[in-house]
């Protein structure tokens, strides 16, 4: 199984008499062999099967311990007891500068062993020729310094559509979206960040346009990534979601142009000169089934031979430079998920999850707005078929005080001889013009109180000020004592031009040549709490007089 053609399975015929030659003998092998590994690459697939864990023995030395794998032509990758080795010592690993992660790959390998004197070819030839008795069925260990593909992977194509948004030898970023999503799902977006441990801090921009999909919780359309300060991690995850449309056979787009994608690395800006897009097919089926249909229809070309020269990664090592060398500063074992797991195993966890989905419930949850001052309202509806509960709930919408309160400041000089827009009534009584309170037409309350500032220099907000409503002489004797003498308030409402005055009166002489005066406006708001009670009690009543007519 070199290659992925397949070609009619031919074993041996035996009977008595049968001359049996080398063609024979490694045609029995071949069979079995053959057979073993294509239902291994069918119904197994490939990665590890038990073992191989690499762990960092010191700065500069990796173990790889026994194991065994499956590689995508079906072949047993047995390693028999751990290899210690220098990681520079390990083939393909040329890594001068020693500031990118390098991945550990295992890979079938046969080698001939017991070299023999053959009889045979030495009668033939006339000279002494030595052939290999045994093959070895053994391993090689090697590495690369450059990260396979997102999409070189056997499943990653039937799952997800993955684009390259931008890569250098330091950095490489991916986006990834689910291949199929039902109907008003939600789904995720996922960014990949991948980096050196040596690269600057990453930030990343990232403006999205959408067809079929609706962003959420991006109002602005830009998504946006900014790697911690304090981060040490080589990669980086990060997901926004998008919902779909109600529109099974369309297809679900987003698109990142090259103008919209700000990208920095460290303090540098770096340009981006290439968009790209994915898509996701809206079908009304259950996407696992749809996926399953895709997985039984692929030709045997694409599943033997598709990824037959992919070997398995064991590892991805990150490094350190340390001035003219390097160290090992992490070991991501199995960094692409490249497992077989036992058939028995999965079949408990089938279970498992199952009996887990009979007691499992979704929900749904919708808001709305409902009049201020009205009760939150909650409906709750059942779908047995999808075992999901619809939530709706009303909240109130909150009271807007800017509507419905005003106030100010205004200043009254004693002296009745000054133009100040006021005119006295009396000695010690005073009355303003016409102030307009803002709140529109209509009944408002107004208060008033008498605001005093003891020390004219002290800093705003430092407590100095206070505010005398009604009367200020249950403060007398104490001290709090104001230090002018009592005022009495009253205000004038002219509801129909939204206007009041305020009419002063001083209970006896002062000093001051002028009085400070807060006031303040309050308008009920139409559809409150009260308005409604009173409409109910007027609707009551209006019944209760045509029963009795």
């Amino acid at each position: 199984m070199k290659k992925a053609r397949m070609y009619p399975f031919e074993r041996n015929r035996y009977f008595y008499g049968k001359l049996l030659t080398v063609r024979d003998f490694e045609s029995e092998q071949k069979y079995f062999n053959d057979k073993r590994r294509l239902l291994n690459r069918l119904l197994f697939g490939s990665g590890v099967v038990a073992g191989m864990q690499v762990v960092a023995v010191d700065d500069k030395t990796i173990t790889v311990e026994n194991g065994v794998a499956l590689d995508y032509l079906g072949r047993e990758i047995v390693i028999p007891a751990p290899v210690t080795l220098k990681l520079s010592m390990i083939d393909g690993f040329t890594n001068n500068e020693y500031k990118k992660n390098v991945y550990l790959y295992a890979a079938y390998d046969e080698k001939g062993r017991e070299p023999v004197h053959s009889v045979g070819s030495a009668s033939a030839r006339g000279d002494e020729v030595s052939e290999y008795n045994r093959f070895l069925e053994s391993y090689r260990l090697y590495v690369k310094e450059e990260a396979p593909a997102p999409d070189s992977f056997e499943h990653a194509g039937l799952m997800e559509d993955i684009a390259t948004l931008y890569r250098d030898s330091d950095v490489r970023i991916t986006a990834r979206l689910p291949k199929y999503a039902n109907p008003g799902e939600v789904v995720d977006v996922t960014l990949v960040v991948e980096k050196t441990l040596q690269t600057p801090r990453i930030s990343l921009n990232l403006h999205c346009e959408t067809d079929g999909f609706e962003l959420l919780g991006q109002e602005d359309g830009v998504v946006r990534f900014l790697e911690p300060g304090d981060g040490q991690e080589t990669e980086y995850r990060c997901t926004f979601s998008m919902k779909t449309a109600d529109r099974a056979g369309t297809f679900g787009k987003v698109s990142f142009r090259p103008d919209g994608m700000e990208l920095s690395v460290g303090d540098t800006r770096v340009p981006v000169e290439a968009g790209a897009g994915l898509q996701s097919e809206i079908i009304a089926r259950p996407v696992a089934e749809r996926i399953l249909k895709d997985w039984y229809e692929r030709t045997l070309d694409q599943a033997v031979e598709g990824f037959s020269d992919q070997d398995v990664c064991l590892a991805k090592i990150g490094l350190l430079q340390l001035g003219p060398t390097y160290m090992i500063e992490q070991v991501e074992r199995v960094p692409f998920g490249e497992y077989i797991p036992n058939a028995s195993l999965q079949q408990r966890l089938l279970h498992t999850q199952r009996a887990a989905g009979n007691n499992r419930f979704y929900t749904e949850a919708q808001a709305y707005d409902v009049p201020y001052g009205r009760s939150p309202e909650l409906d709750v509806i059942y779908d047995d078929a999808r075992n999901a509960f619809e939530f709706k709930l009303g909240i109130p919408k909150p009271q807007t005080i800017q509507d419905e309160m005003a106030t100010g400041v205004i200043e009254v000089p004693l002296d009745g001889n000054a133009k100040s827009g006021l005119f006295s009534r009396g000695q010690r009584s005073w009355v303003t013009d016409e102030i307009v309170h803002g709140l529109g037409k209509g009944q408002v309350t107004v208060m008033a109180g008498l605001e005093e500032i003891p020390d004219a220099r002290a800093a705003v907000g430092s407590g100095q000020a206070g505010v005398y409503y009604g009367s200020a002489d249950v403060f007398k004797g104490t001290e709090f004592e104001p230090l002018l003498p009592g005022v009495k308030f009253g205000t004038l409402i002219y509801p129909g031009k939204g206007t009041f005055r305020i009419g002063m009166k001083l209970a006896g002489g002062t000093e001051a040549e002028k009085l400070r005066i807060r006031w303040w406006a309050f308008k009920k708001l139409p559809g409150t709490a009260a308005e409604a009670e009173q409409a109910d009690w007027d609707s009551e009543a209006e019944a209760a007089s045509s029963k009795e007519g």
